[in-house]
């Protein structure tokens, strides 16, 4: 052997252990602070990354740069911070019952494929400085995390934010979201700016303070607005909706505006929103491809532009809109622009549904045809919105 190949090879082999050793085909399990220092020693680790349900106290990979894989701590009590100095890139970032962690700190991460965070009951301090922009999707349930900055999304799967209950604003900066939205549960006055949204899937907001979406135009699937505080809701911009509106228990709401949509391709329903007594809320709306089911305490109602309901058609009001339905609705029955089941009344003393008989307190009011329940196809919307509604 040459004095030269004598020299190679123990940096070869070096070079090769520290290959392995920042490379797995499964999963680096770390049970000590050494364990995360020498995944740490790595600018970049392949493979999956787990913290033991047995460790304690803090833990940093402070010095890898880029994780090809996940980072998982699950059934944890006892992990009290996680942070990575360097980390740029994560495939999916689990924490799942870790009910000891209260902070974490990526100062670098800007990419993510998921990042699901369910169960970090004690998680209050976020530290994201360079802002994630980029994800298939993002859960984030069960924490006391007071902000969210630094998740600023550009473009989205998939976001559940459920039940932070001291979450008061979320902005983002998302133009485009391919699947869910689901924002329920969080602190009763979250303000949700998403201004520069313009194409959306599904989109459902509970309990929010106010909602914007200024920018939206298309939406490929439904839009549920479901016991919410705002006092008034728009989609200027929104012209067709792919499934089903829902609009429902929204207490505080006297102000309902879509004010360039043409098409609902399923379902529309707007029901048990209390204060809202005047529906000029659909001044284009051409086209429901589905059951059509208005309920509350209205003393106006217009629909000017409708011209077809492929479903059943149920509106029933406390106030008189009996010359409405004589005058503008009837004659859509008539000439079977409305194909399903037709009931139109006003000076009911209880509205209900489609599948309600209702009791009218005002002599001229009168009940045409029955109704049939409301029949929609949806998305996965999540949280058994739509079961709780038409099931």
């Amino acid at each position: 052997m040459s004095p030269m190949m004598r020299l190679a090879l123990p940096v070869l082999a070096a070079a090769s252990t520290a290959y392995a050793a920042c490379s797995t085909s499964g999963t680096a399990t770390i049970q000590n602070q050494g364990d995360a220092s020498a995944i740490a020693s790595c600018s970049t680790f392949s493979g999956n990354i787990a913290i033991a349900t047995s460790y304690s106290g803090n833990l940093a990979l402070d010095g890898v740069q880029v994780i090809k894989g996940d980072l998982t701590a699950e059934d944890n009590p006892n992990l009290g911070q996680l942070s990575g100095d360097s980390v740029t890139s994560i495939q999916n970032f689990n924490l799942q019952n870790v009910t000891g962690l209260n902070t974490v700190t990526f100062p670098l991460l800007t990419s993510v494929k998921t990042l699901k965070w369910i169960s970090a009951s004690v998680l209050q301090n976020l530290n994201f400085n360079a802002e994630i922009s980029q994800a298939q999707g993002v859960d984030i349930e069960n924490t006391i995390l007071s902000s969210l900055e630094g998740i600023n999304l550009e473009t989205v799967g998939d976001v559940k934010i459920v039940n932070n209950r001291f979450i008061e604003s979320i902005e983002m900066k998302v133009t485009n979201i391919t699947g869910a939205l689901v924002f329920e549960g969080n602190a009763p006055a979250l303000a949700v700016k998403l201004n520069s949204l313009k194409a959306a899937n599904n989109l459902t907001f509970q309990a929010c303070k106010s909602v914007e979406v200024a920018s939206l135009a298309t939406l490929n699937d439904s839009l549920v607005l479901l016991k919410n505080t705002f006092e008034s809701f728009s989609a200027p911009n929104l012209t067709k909706i792919g499934n089903s509106l829902i609009v429902n228990d929204n207490a505080n709401m006297t102000n309902l505006t879509f004010p360039a949509l043409t098409t609902i391709s399923k379902a529309i329903q707007v029901a048990n929103n209390t204060e809202f007594t005047e529906f000029e809320a659909l001044p284009k709306l051409k086209t429901v491809g589905a059951n059509l089911d208005i309920h509350g305490n209205f003393s106006k109602l217009e629909i000017p532009s409708l011209t077809d309901v492929t479903g059943a058609f149920n509106i029933q009001s406390t106030g008189d809109i009996q010359s409405t339905c004589d005058n503008d609705f009837k004659a859509l029955k008539s000439s079977q622009h409305i194909q399903g089941k037709y009931q139109c009344i006003g000076e009911v003393s209880n509205p209900g549904g489609l599948d309600s008989t209702p009791t009218a307190t005002g002599s001229g009011s009168k009940k045409t045809g029955a109704a049939s329940p409301l029949n929609v196809q949806t998305g996965a919307l999540g949280l058994g919105v739509f079961a709780a509604i038409f099931l």
